[in-house]
């Protein structure tokens, strides 16, 4: 289809439809990485197509969630709000930052409908903050932002981790991060420093441990040359 993507046919989860969906090519390439992980490539946003979506009945959740079966409560859940509701969306096979929002949206509007994990509706408002980011809009980053970093916060409280290749250290940091960039350094401090305040993680994750102890150094030498 395009230089980095291709469409591939896939069955709808919720009515069992047959609809195109936007994979991308392995070949991207990485160009650098913000501190909270959001990596910008070279010629192509591939957040931009993290989403999948049904063009029949208009259901939409990432790659994994589309494809993993749902339990039969969570599906008649959708089934029963798609059905008051005509919500089938046009395929478009390269997409701009406003289709990307509606697919964010519309997955953020299912997973939060079937009382999805907290760390999985963190990540999607991560994501779309990313989006924003790309567009530079940053009123609609940081509240999307804002969103994920709560979430973030309740999910390390209540849920148990590793979920997928999140540690609960890695979500630490991550909202440490997420603070920082919002310009709240306080808050940003305190996660941070639980992650550098622990000794045992400078051996067990190192690559955690170095990144919030470079963010934490920044921040004070950020706060140093404001008091100066």
């Amino acid at each position: 289809m395009g230089e980095y993507t291709f469409v591939v046919d896939k069955p709808c989860p919720i009515c069992g439809e047959t609809t195109r969906v936007i994979k991308l090519k392995s070949r991207i390439i990485a160009e650098k990485t913000d501190e909270d992980f959001c990596v910008h490539y070279k010629g192509i946003n591939p957040y931009y197509y993290h989403i999948w979506f049904c063009e029949h009945c208009g259901f939409a959740a990432d790659e994994k969630h589309f494809l993993t079966p749902l339990p039969a409560r969570n599906k008649q859940k959708i089934r029963e709000f798609l059905s008051k509701r005509q919500l089938a969306l046009e395929f478009t096979p390269v997409r701009g930052v406003p289709e990307a929002v509606a697919s964010y949206k519309l997955a953020i509007y299912y997973a939060e409908l079937i009382d999805a994990s907290l760390a999985h509706r963190a990540g999607l408002y991560l994501h779309l903050g990313w989006v924003y980011r790309s567009a530079g809009d940053e009123a609609h980053e940081q509240e999307a932002m804002r969103h994920a970093a709560e979430l973030y916060d309740q999910s390390i409280m209540k849920e148990h981790y590793p979920q997928g290749a999140m540690t609960d250290n890695m979500v630490i940091y991550l909202i440490g991060a997420i603070y920082y960039r919002l310009g709240e350094m306080e808050k940003a401090t305190q996660y941070l420093s639980r992650i550098i305040g622990d000794q045992n993680l400078r051996v067990m994750d190192p690559k955690i441990y170095d990144h919030a102890r470079d963010l934490w150094q920044e921040i004070r030498e950020k706060k140093d040359a404001a008091e100066a």
